[in-house]
């Protein structure tokens, strides 16, 4: 997926604008370098400021909130570019005609941020970095430099977990909204789709992991999609939300055992779950479901 390519000069005759990063992955929270590149046109301008966005394209469903929000998405796509920061970096100065400018950068990206490659090997997702110079009122952006974000270590040890299990990477979309009862920030999140190993390949068609990431810790929400349950095609889908530090776990439990109890809770609940459901369709007086744990929740 890419972004679509933004109008050229800032107004007829003025400045272009370029966004060129640092070489190399960031991570979620982690620095972010580079410079915006300015070169003035046929006549000058004051460039009251320079302003860096971090954008995303965002899968929407039709007639969804939010949907195409900056006016950026391609009708009918089903995605639109979503912007989820933005730093003033620079600015107050005239750009003479056919001069050259730099405005170096370096700004923190949200703890948030969704990873766009594994292992180096990128997942598909467009996130980008563009910059806006406000000139005379007037303002035109670059085009967006593609954004490369590497996942934490605490993210790769959950995910290389997962394929020690037994679990296969089936795919990573960003999906607009935000997941209820978490500490969720950004007006999207990242889904990475994983296959189920041997061992739950009978209850599981797919666990969708979500990283909602902070300076301390990591959560991570676990969606279970069930094979052939009651709820499959339609109706609740079933959460669980686990908390550990960027350190990891903590005495003899390594990361594998951690793992292999958040599946374990998890079908757990989503059989629960569908228990309830089940009785409650069935039943002419059903009793009420038992309230999730802590750590669960259906949205």
């Amino acid at each position: 997926m890419v972004f679509k390519r933004q109008p050229g000069p800032l107004g007829v005759g003025g400045p272009t604008v370029d966004t060129v990063l640092d070489a190399g992955a960031v991570r979620p929270g982690g620095t972010l370098s580079g410079r915006v590149e300015l070169a003035g046109g046929t006549a000058g301008h004051e460039v009251e400021q320079v302003v860096l966005e971090l954008v995303a394209r965002v899968e929407t469903a039709p007639g969804e909130p939010g949907a195409g929000e900056s006016g950026d998405g391609e009708p009918g796509d089903g995605a639109g570019v979503v912007t989820f920061g933005r730093y003033p970096v620079g600015g107050a100065f005239r750009l003479a005609a056919g001069e050259r400018r730099e405005v170096p950068f370096s700004v923190r990206l949200p703890w948030e941020t969704p990873v766009t490659e594994l292992r180096g090997r990128p997942l598909g997702l467009a996130l980008g970095v563009r910059a806006e110079p406000a000139a005379g009122g007037d303002g035109d952006r670059s085009d967006p430099a593609p954004l490369r974000v590497a996942p934490l270590p605490a993210q790769e040890a959950v995910l290389e977990a997962f394929e020690q299990l037994g679990f296969g990477l089936r795919s990573a979309a960003l999906e607009h909204g935000r997941i209820g009862g978490t500490g969720q920030r950004l007006p999207f999140r990242q889904e990475i789709g994983l296959t189920p190993s041997a061992r739950y390949a009978h209850q599981l068609d797919e666990i969708e992991l979500t990283f909602l990431a902070v300076p301390d810790a990591l959560e991570v929400v676990l969606e279970t999609d069930k094979r052939g349950g009651p709820s499959s095609g339609g109706g609740h889908d079933a959460l669980s939300r686990f908390t550990v530090p960027h350190t990891g776990p903590a005495g003899p439990q390594d990361w594998d055992d951690l793992v292999d109890g958040w599946i374990r809770e998890s079908v757990e609940h989503r059989e629960s779950y569908d228990c309830h459901a089940v009785f409650g369709h069935e039943s002419p007086a059903p009793s009420p479901p038992s309230t999730p744990s802590a750590s669960s929740t259906e949205l």
